[in-house]
């Protein structure tokens, strides 16, 4: 069953982030594509590999450069827990704490594997913030930066696309000119 965020506006969120300051995230303010990707526990293996994977596409991949897209992880570790997490593995990116759960609430992000730990969940969220899809596979950290990989090399594809397809439909046609009668 679809997430039931899919196709409608992401809801904008106001965290602390790892260093104590308040991080805002207000989906297609920036012009931006967003990706939040919320983990169960700062630390853990899974979320180590997961949150490092991230990391490392930022670096290498021209897609996750923080020009084109924002990449912000979160959980509901305390910020002292973010803090060490982010130094520890060098994230270079916002890692948010969702203590009392309100994003988990409004990205109606539910308990992962046997109810027994938070859900591993990516939005993927278009440059007008409307979240355009969702993968849910606590188990499988792996997927997650695979699935961000492919939609956002469609959100670019789209985006290539549209002026061409705009110009074309704006250009002004030439007016038909009758054809020379014969004599």
């Amino acid at each position: 069953m679809p997430h039931t965020l899919i196709g409608k506006q992401a809801p904008s969120l106001s965290l602390p982030n790892y260093d104590g300051g308040i991080f805002t995230v207000n989906p297609g303010e920036s012009g931006l594509p967003v990706v939040l990707f919320f983990y169960p526990k700062s630390g853990s293996f899974g979320c180590t590999k997961e949150a490092c994977q991230f990391r490392d596409a930022i670096a290498e991949k021209d897609t996750f450069k923080p020009a084109k897209v924002q990449i912000v992880g979160l959980s509901r570790d305390p910020v002292e827990k973010q803090k060490q997490f982010v130094e520890k593995e060098k994230l270079t990116y916002p890692v948010l704490s969702d203590v009392d759960g309100k994003a988990h609430d409004e990205y109606k992000v539910g308990k992962g594997l046997l109810g027994l730990s938070d859900a591993r969940v990516t939005f993927v969220i278009d440059k007008k913030g409307v979240v355009r899809d969702v993968l849910d596979a606590t188990v499988n950290y792996a997927a997650h930066v695979k699935f961000v990989t492919k939609l956002l090399d469609k959100l670019e594809a789209e985006e290539a696309a549209a002026p061409t397809a705009a110009a074309t439909a704006e250009e002004p046609q030439p007016e038909a000119t009758p054809a020379p009668a014969s004599a």
